[in-house]
């Protein structure tokens, strides 16, 4: 493990300016990039203390406002500790604003976070590896998807609607992905059943994509978020080997 400085980054898009958040080592030197999609809640601390952990291992991580339609992180005015049962009302305000991001605008503002990536002296050349969370999940695969030149790894954890019936279900990219992936699905989670588990699964084998699918028994949607109450250390735990043996075999 090294130290780590984090930075505050903007980033130009086709529609604005996002703001993001860059860790890496404290060496000065270029580090393999990661691309970190965050969950529904946004940047904030805890995502900033994910890619601190995970710039520690020697990675260049980028985590960026996916919001930033909606203004700068935080968008939302979130407790410490979120807890959606006792407030269930912050699931009102996030929700819109989830919903506006399209797969189209997603993929249009991956190329622009990819190439901000490939642009910092800070990231070494070549591909780089993605992990996201939640919605997250489905930002991967479509990144993933679209800009297969760009992406060498993608991992999705607590991913949802990852296998829909809808025209722009994220997993009608496999045809096009040429990146290993990693999928650690939560347990019992209605946003990803097992009928969609079996339909990401049986379309990146059939599509040739190297893949692998795990469901995390007893880690519900949300777990490897420690600042709410979906956090289940061991499948955090369980992430960090799982994604950290990916980004070994990437770079």
């Amino acid at each position: 493990m090294t130290s780590v400085q984090g930075t505050a980054v903007d980033i130009t898009t086709e529609d604005g300016v996002a703001d993001a958040y860059l860790a890496h080592p404290n060496d000065g030197l270029p580090h393999p990039g990661v691309l970190l999609y965050q969950d529904a809640f946004g940047l904030r601390p805890h995502l900033r203390a994910m890619a601190d952990r995970l710039a520690s291992a020697g990675y260049a991580v980028l985590v960026p406002n996916l919001f930033y339609r909606h203004g700068r992180s935080p968008v939302f005015d979130l407790p410490e500790f979120i807890d959606l049962e006792a407030r269930p009302e912050i699931f009102q305000q996030i929700g819109p604003v989830m919903g506006a991001l399209t797969p189209e605008l997603s993929v249009r503002d991956a190329g622009a976070y990819l190439g901000w990536l490939a642009d910092s002296p800070l990231v070494a050349d070549g591909p780089v590896a993605i992990t996201g969370y939640c919605m997250g999940a489905r930002v991967a695969l479509l990144t993933a998807g679209s800009h297969p030149d760009r992406v060498a790894a993608a991992a999705g954890f607590h991913g949802g609607r990852l296998a829909t019936d809808q025209p722009d279900s994220p997993h009608l990219v496999a045809g096009n992905v040429t990146a290993e992936l990693y999928f650690g699905h939560a347990d019992e989670d209605s946003s990803m059943p097992p009928e969609q588990q079996r339909l990401l699964a049986e379309t990146l084998t059939a599509a040739g994509v190297r893949h692998r699918c795990e469901v995390y028994p007893g880690s519900h949607h949300g777990y490897t978020q420690a600042d709410t109450a979906a956090y289940d250390e061991k499948g955090a735990e369980r992430h960090w080997a799982a994604l950290l043996d990916l980004l070994a075999r990437t770079f």
